[in-house]
């Protein structure tokens, strides 16, 4: 068997400075989010000498409400994406029809289209509609992004199935969907994780179906209340960076939860 090229202590030196680099702005916020209140942000020590947790008081007081608001929107959006995707994806994967190809262009060209024109003519839908500052006017907002890109992933994993597997399912009497629900969906776990996350880091992260689809504090998810509290408490750095740290946790935990099967997911995607 051959070898990789053995890497030596010069790689090893460079990949640590390269990570460094990368992973500082986020040491720098978990910084500034323990120094006392009114410190300014460029005065920040490069360590805690003594840390001060009044900012995480400050942000769940103030932010609470609004991270609870992401939470449920992405949740929602996960499942709703889910829902319609993963059907859409098995019939295209394993029912050829005339004008798949069609369909599944149409699937892909809706990524293209830039988030504020679909931001826009959903202000003028959800306006007639009643479903400005809502929930379901978020979570719907949101699975147009998460939809598509679930569909393509969740496709070519179920293409990747033995062909085999499911006729087998089928000779034993299950129908199209019972084979769905007990076959395909459990050999597509991973792909379903993966656009499971994605779909929750779309809706977590969003700016803006946020700003334009919501007018009050009643519906506020936690990225707009950030927008709104840096503008309010530009002198209290402490609380903007604990609010920050806050909602960067549900992603971290997430990303590092599941990495195995994001991994697997995307390479299985990748092959099929």
């Amino acid at each position: 068997m051959r070898r990789g090229p053995r890497r030596g202590p010069l790689s090893t030196v460079v990949g640590i400075v390269l990570l460094a680099v990368m992973l500082f702005p986020v040491y720098w916020m978990v910084n500034a989010s323990l120094q006392p209140s009114g410190s300014a942000l460029l005065e920040a020590g490069w360590f805690p000498s003594h840390p001060d947790p009044s900012g995480y008081v400050s942000a769940l007081r103030d932010q609470g409400r609004n991270l609870v608001t992401s939470l449920v929107v992405a949740l929602g959006s996960v499942v709703l994406s889910l829902a319609l995707a993963a059907p859409a994806a098995y019939a295209l994967a394993w029912f050829p029809f005339r004008g798949a190809g069609v369909v599944l262009f149409g699937v892909l060209g809706t990524q293209m289209v830039p988030g504020i024109a679909v931001a826009n003519a959903l202000y003028s839908a959800y306006n007639d509609l009643g479903l400005l500052n809502s929930y379901p006017g978020l979570i719907l907002a949101e699975s147009t992004a998460g939809v598509p890109f679930a569909i393509i992933l969740l496709r070519a994993s179920m293409r990747g199935i033995p062909r085999e597997i499911v006729e087998a399912a089928r000779t034993d009497g299950a129908g199209r969907l019972r084979t769905f629900r007990s076959v395909v969906l459990p050999l597509s776990a991973n792909s379903l994780v993966t656009a499971a996350l994605f779909t929750f880091l779309f809706a977590w992260s969003d700016f803006l179906f946020a700003l334009t689809l919501t007018t009050t504090e009643t519906v506020r998810p936690v990225t707009l209340g950030l927008y709104d509290y840096l503008g309010a408490h530009t002198n209290r750095w402490n609380a903007v960076m604990a609010t920050a740290v806050l909602a960067s946790l549900p992603a971290a935990v997430l990303l590092v939860a599941a990495q195995r099967r994001i991994a697997a997911g995307l390479t299985g995607g990748a092959v099929g």
